[in-house]
This record gives structure tokens, sequence and C-alpha cells, in this order.
């Protein structure tokens, strides 16, 4: 029997991380063109958050990787109580703005949307 199960976790992890990167990957990585500083800062975001995602889950190489990456943002976001929006300057962002784009770097340099 085909599990539809893990397969609809996967897609739904992908849609969520799409719209992350609309509004925070995409557009953190183009002011990091201009602002060494700020793609230093989304450097280290990115390392903490693949450090979190290997070394901090168990079983972890039997979970997808869009999985793990969406379910980690998801836990940074579970406690908002506004939607989340891309800010409005990123040389000023806060550290959930860089941490959000600095885990979009990690899920492009990583295996999370393949």
């Amino acid at each position: 029997m085909f599990a539809l199960g893990p397969r609809l976790f996967e897609i739904s992890a992908r849609r969520f991380l799409e719209g992350i990167y609309r509004t925070h990957g995409t557009p953190a990585l183009a002011a990091a063109a201009a602002l060494p500083g700020l793609s230093a800062e989304l450097d280290q975001h990115a390392a903490a958050v693949r450090d979190i995602l290997d070394l901090g889950v168990d079983s972890v190489e039997r979970i997808p990787a869009t999985v793990l990456l969406a379910g980690y943002i998801r836990g940074l976001l579970a406690e908002l109580t506004d939607p989340i929006t891309e800010p409005a300057e990123w040389a000023t962002a806060g550290w959930l703005h860089l941490r959000l784009a600095g885990a979009c770097l990690h899920g492009t340099s990583g295996a999370a949307l393949d």
C-alpha cells in the first residue's frame, strides 16, 4: 500500500518554505550582496541552523530535510501573534528576521529543496 502521509508532510513543508524564501531568503540575499556585514550575519545564522538540525535532532537521517527545516522555522514562528513580514530595512533587521533568512540560506546550500 502507498504511504501518502510522509509525502504530504514534504509537500506541505515545501510550500511553507517557498513562502519564507519569498519574504526572507531572496530579499535578504539581495541585500547581503550590497552589505558585507549582513552577509556575514546570515552565514552565522545559517551555520547555527545547520548545527541545530544536524546535532539537535534524533534520527535526523530519517527525516526529509524540507520537513526538518520547515519544522524548525514553524517553531520559531509559533509564539508570534502577528504574521511575519519582510523587514523594512535588512541592514537593521532583528534576530528573528536574520534567523529566518539564515535558515533559507542553509536550505539553499543543503539538500532542503532537493
